[in-house]
């Protein structure tokens, strides 16, 4: 569901079709209602799009339902994100009125409009993988142990081969970053994906301020029961703040985020560190620390979380994982890469030690990211690709 744009997917979404809409076009919106209060956010995109089609996905029961695919032989991930009313719906809207464009993001979501499943045979399709969900399949069974590892593995190779014939079938191929565009030319060769990368909302994520700063507090932001998140942050609380917190002991870590699971909520008994939960908006909670870690484990590419800090005029300190794709002329200082507990501790003790390096640092980034990572940018290279595919 692209609206309200409060975690990652979401905030692609909603960008690109509020880019669409702004240039006037007449949009039909497919996507999932996850809990009862989005139906606000149904109700918004109702005003602004000609259909939206949104019927409510249970997490739980999905979950049950998913295991079909034991037995089918496909994805779990598939009938998981199958649902009846979804699958009527589009598989009308492209019979009774073909669009000129079909724009996918997420593989889960291309089994609705797969030659197989579709009447229609014109309208150009693009697939937003943003990234290879295989590959984080893959990941996650390498982090985890039996039986785990052995369903992990299992989801890497279903879903990859499906998301080979999705490449393959769809008429533009897109990913957010590089880093990702090598590695799906690696595992789908013979299909050249574009790259895409996400923007930020530099108005939104833009500081107010050091009024509230506290010299020694870091900021963690991100939607708490997404797998990546919850093994970053605790690795981070577990493994690393011990030692800031010996050396700075009036060091605070806010953990920011909606969600969270009972394993982050714990943390919140831990000295020095608050467990918000979900929050109106970010921006105060950057704009009362001096430094923002992104500790991902289980991830690569842009992170959101790294751009809007870096809008926010803070330097992040993050994992290899997660610093990924952001080009080689970012600010120095702006972003420390630190792979394991020694350089993540002594990345955010240097700021901790050195407030005033750390503003300046901060600031530099700002206006690095408000020139290059504006969404502008990205709408402008979209429609040149959209441009590219109608001749």
């Amino acid at each position: 569901m692209p609206y309200p744009p409060d975690r990652g997917d979401r905030i692609t979404t909603w960008h690109f079709l509020q880019h669409l809409l702004a240039q006037g076009a007449d949009v039909r919106v497919g996507c999932f209602a996850e809990e009862d209060r989005d139906s606000a956010g149904i109700a918004f995109l109702r005003e602004r799009c000609r259909q939206v089609s949104a019927p409510l996905l249970r997490r739980g029961t999905r979950k049950l339902t998913s295991l079909r695919g034991l037995l089918t032989g496909e994805p779990l991930t598939l009938p998981f994100f199958r649902h009846r009313d979804l699958t009527r719906a589009v598989t009308g809207w492209l019979r009774d009125d073909p669009p000129d464009l079909v724009y996918v993001y997420s593989s889960s979501m291309a089994q609705y409009v797969m030659r197989s499943n579709r009447a229609d045979r014109q309208a150009p399709r693009v697939m937003q993988f943003a990234e290879l969900d295989s590959d984080k399949w893959r990941q996650y069974a390498t982090a985890s142990g039996w039986p785990g590892s052995w369903i992990y593995a299992r989801e890497a190779r279903r879903l990859l081969a499906f998301e080979d014939r999705v490449a393959r079938e769809f008429d533009l191929s897109l990913v957010v970053s590089d880093v990702e565009k090598e590695l799906f030319m690696a595992r789908i060769p013979g299909v050249e994906p574009e790259v895409l990368p996400n923007g930020v909302d530099v108005a939104h994520f833009r500081t107010t301020g050091d009024a509230e700063r506290h010299p020694r507090t870091v900021v963690f932001t991100g939607v708490m029961d997404y797998e990546p998140n919850v093994d970053g942050v605790c690795w981070f609380a577990e493994e690393c703040w011990p030692r800031l917190r010996e050396r700075f002991p009036d060091a605070e870590l806010l953990v920011v985020g909606s969600k969270p699971v009972a394993r982050v909520q714990a943390l919140d008994d831990r000295p020095g560190i608050t467990v918000t939960g979900r929050v109106p908006e970010t921006p105060p909670f950057f704009d009362r620390a001096s430094v923002a870690i992104a500790p991902l484990r289980l991830a690569r590419g842009v992170q959101n979380k790294v751009l809007e800090a870096l809008s926010m005029a803070l330097p992040v300190v993050a994992t290899p994982q997660a610093s990924q794709g952001l080009g080689p002329d970012l600010p120095a200082g702006a972003l420390t890469v630190a792979d394991g507990v020694d350089a993540t501790v002594e990345g955010v003790a240097e700021l901790f030690a050195d407030p005033e390096r750390a503003r300046r640092m901060g600031q530099a980034a700002g206006a690095w990211v408000r020139e290059h990572w504006r969404w502008e940018r990205m709408y402008e290279r979209f429609d040149a690709m959209l441009e590219r595919l109608r001749r």
